[in-house]
């Protein structure tokens, strides 16, 4: 008898056991399916776009990341990222960059981008510039390296010196373009990445013509320098860069109006007048003859190659044409040129352009 309850007892604790562990083991695997929805399932949630780019600032940790992504409200299941992030050691391995994040991504493939560090590149863009901090407010616009940073680089006689130029011969460095870069890049590192650019561009065969030409390479950029500003079309350059040389084989006065602008600082003037032609200065071309000590502004690279391979041709003067088009008219004469300025002075005065 008492086995007989024994047994029965025994089956009753199995059958009690059993009812109780079967619906915990299913609120298990129902845990455990919904946990696993949501570091599989889609995430990153962006509205109308397809993609967005994060940016992870050098020197950022786990709870910055976390806290960017949660401030843009990027993540369905935040919480998930973070348990995720914490098992795949991500908070060990914060790299810093520009993401590309995909609308839809799940937790798991955002964690592996970020982990992996592959980011975004950026292409980085700067023409028409002027002066060093110009260049640098452009840059760090588009790139982590701030402008200070870059600023005091580029006016590092020191730092310079590395690179054989000085400040005031600072565009010899650049070439404007378009470059491809990581937005995580600092000021050093943009400034070396430009001097390689730069040492590309002047290949054997710009080289070889420089020495035919008989200039240096900081003659050449500061000629370029003025053949950009003189005009904004690259079919005329190799002409304008022809009068110019002309006028230094002769020994006579480049008189280029853009030294003036450049020497004043104001480049609003868009009329040079004779009292900007009196100041005081080595980059007045109307007083010293010669190439002014440094570029101007920051060259093309067709402005370059069009003092490399400047058009042969007697052409000593020319002046902006009368019909506002961007072209100049070339002469030979003074007599010649002062008819084509007059026309230039008169379409000046009737449009009221007085300074």
């Amino acid at each position: 008898m008492d086995a007989l309850r024994k047994k029965t007892g025994i089956k009753r604790l199995r059958r009690m056991i059993l009812c109780t562990a079967l619906p915990l083991l299913l609120l298990a695997l129902a845990l455990s399916y919904i946990a696993w929805r949501k570091m599989f399932a889609p995430s990153v949630q962006i509205g109308s776009n397809d993609y967005i780019h994060f940016f992870i600032p050098t020197g950022s940790s786990f709870n910055q990341v976390s806290q960017s992504l949660n401030e843009l409200k990027l993540l369905r299941y935040p919480r998930v990222f973070e348990r995720l992030a914490r098992l795949k050691e991500y908070p060990d391995r914060v790299r810093p960059g520009r993401y590309r994040i995909h609308h839809g991504m799940s937790n798991n493939e955002l964690v592996n981008l970020l982990r992996s560090g592959r980011q975004d590149p950026v292409n980085v863009i700067f023409n028409n510039i002027r002066t060093p901090a110009q260049l640098a407010g452009r840059i760090s616009q588009q790139i982590e390296a701030d402008s200070i940073a870059l600023l005091a680089l580029m006016t590092d006689e020191a730092y310079l010196a590395r690179y054989g130029i000085s400040p005031v011969a600072i565009a010899m460095l650049f070439i404007p373009n378009t470059y491809e870069f990581f937005w995580n890049t600092n000021a050093e590192k943009f400034m070396a990445r430009m001097h390689r650019e730069t040492d590309r561009f002047w290949n054997s065969q710009r080289l070889e013509v420089l020495e035919r030409i008989g200039m240096t390479r900081s003659q050449a950029v500061t000629l370029a320098s003025i053949v950009e500003l003189e005009t904004q079309q690259n079919s005329e350059k190799p002409r304008i860069a022809g009068v110019y040389q002309n006028r230094l084989k002769k020994g006579m006065l480049l008189q280029a109006d853009p030294t003036l602008v450049f020497a004043h600082g104001d480049f609003a003037i868009r009329r040079v007048l004779n009292r900007h032609k009196a100041i005081v200065s080595p980059y007045n071309t109307y007083k010293y003859a010669g190439l002014p000590p440094g570029p101007i502004c920051f060259p093309s690279g067709a402005s370059i190659d069009a003092v490399l391979n400047y058009e042969l041709h007697d052409y000593l003067f020319f002046c902006a044409r009368d019909d506002f088009s961007g072209f100049h008219a070339f002469a030979r004469t003074y007599h010649e040129h002062l008819q084509n300025a007059r026309r230039y002075q008169k379409a000046l005065n009737l449009m009221n352009i007085k300074n």
